[in-house]
């Protein structure tokens, strides 16, 4: 890969670098949204071996059955993402002089390797059942395996952004709304994790109908009178959901009363993603679950968690970078401890 590896560490714009940095955080979302509809068609456990696919890498006729093309593709699509990873740490360890940016690409791949083993224990595991909480052992691990994807997509971004050229060349600026909105994204990209790991184990218990109306529950009211884990599961998701529209609000109207454009429009992606994502919600309740509403309705809740990150880490920039863009700072590359022996 032409430009991708050099022989010296820089902190410097690497353009190769970053575009394939770039291009890895896009892919995760192909995988996010393959995972999606397979889950959303049932087509988690079309095969019950793995690594293999029916003892095979190429099991026949998958192309035709849309449930083998939802789960191999998906399974496909992930070996792509932790080959396109692992090409990425190994290149910030050449060519990286940021310490912590080469550690987070070594966490990228502990992440997409963890990712890979909890999938396929999703798989050899779904015989065993868990009669206390009425699942399976691998169902159990499916919600992991959906918590875990949202903690790689971070990750990821993390590294685009922090090798793209405006972060490395961007001025430096006192750091707008200060502290405390640094911890309002913070609390915002909490709470997103949190539901959607709600999310996750509201899917995986098939509590996706639970409460079949929106936004009145069947009795007309807005809170259920009957309740079950199931019921529980749900209400809770329907509940964070309320609270994340109103943290997100705020968190969007104080940037936008302290920020510059870029972060503005930035908050304007993530208040529209989440409008987006609340239509959905209700198309799959009044769609009975729709395979196509369901499987959007998960992508674009990892796209706004990747829109409210990736705003809250921008503006953690000064902070993790704080010799970053002063002209008066030496460049890591000069410093003969970057330097990389030519046969390394």
């Amino acid at each position: 890969m032409p430009g991708l590896f050099r022989t010296a560490r820089t902190s410097a714009y690497q353009p190769a670098l970053a575009w394939f940095a770039a291009f890895g955080a896009a892919w995760v979302f192909v995988l996010v949204m393959l995972g999606a509809f397979t889950t959303s068609i049932g087509a988690g456990m079309i095969f019950p071996d793995w690594p293999l696919s029916n003892g095979t890498l190429n099991p026949a006729g998958w192309l035709q059955n849309i449930a083998m093309f939802a789960e191999h593709s998906h399974r496909l699509s992930a070996g792509v993402m932790g080959t396109i990873t692992l090409l990425l740490a190994v290149a910030l360890w050449r060519n990286e002089a940021r310490g912590w940016l080469r550690r987070l690409g070594w966490l990228g791949v502990a992440l997409v390797l963890l990712q890979a083993v909890v999938g396929g224990l999703r798989v050899l595991l779904d015989h065993q059942q868990v009669a206390l909480i009425d699942t399976s052992v691998g169902r159990l691990f499916a919600m992991l395996h959906a918590g875990l994807a949202q903690i790689f997509v971070c990750t990821l971004l993390a590294i685009a952004a922090a090798l793209s050229r405006p972060w490395i060349e961007g001025g430096r600026a006192p750091a707008p709304g200060g502290a405390a909105l640094h911890r309002l994204g913070v609390v915002c990209c909490g709470l997103l994790l949190a539901q959607l790991a709600i999310a996750a184990v509201m899917r995986h218990s098939f509590a996706g109908l639970a409460i079949p109306t929106f936004p009145l529950t069947l009795e007309g009211g807005l809170v259920p009178a009957r309740w079950d884990f199931r019921v529980g599961i749900h209400f809770a998701h329907r509940a964070m959901a309320l609270v994340l529209t109103v943290a997100m609000a705020w968190f969007a109207a104080a940037v936008w009363r302290t920020a510059g454009a870029g972060l503005k429009g930035l908050a304007a992606l993530m208040v529209t993603l989440l409008a987006l994502q609340i239509t959905l919600g209700a198309a799959v309740i009044w769609t009975g679950r729709n395979a196509y509403y369901t499987t959007a309705h998960v992508l674009v809740g990892a796209l706004t968690l990747a829109a409210t990150f990736l705003l809250t880490w921008v503006l953690h920039r000064d902070a993790l970078e704080p010799t970053l863009g002063r002209p008066d700072s030496p460049q890591p590359d000069d410093a003969a401890v970057n330097r990389i022996p030519a046969h390394a």
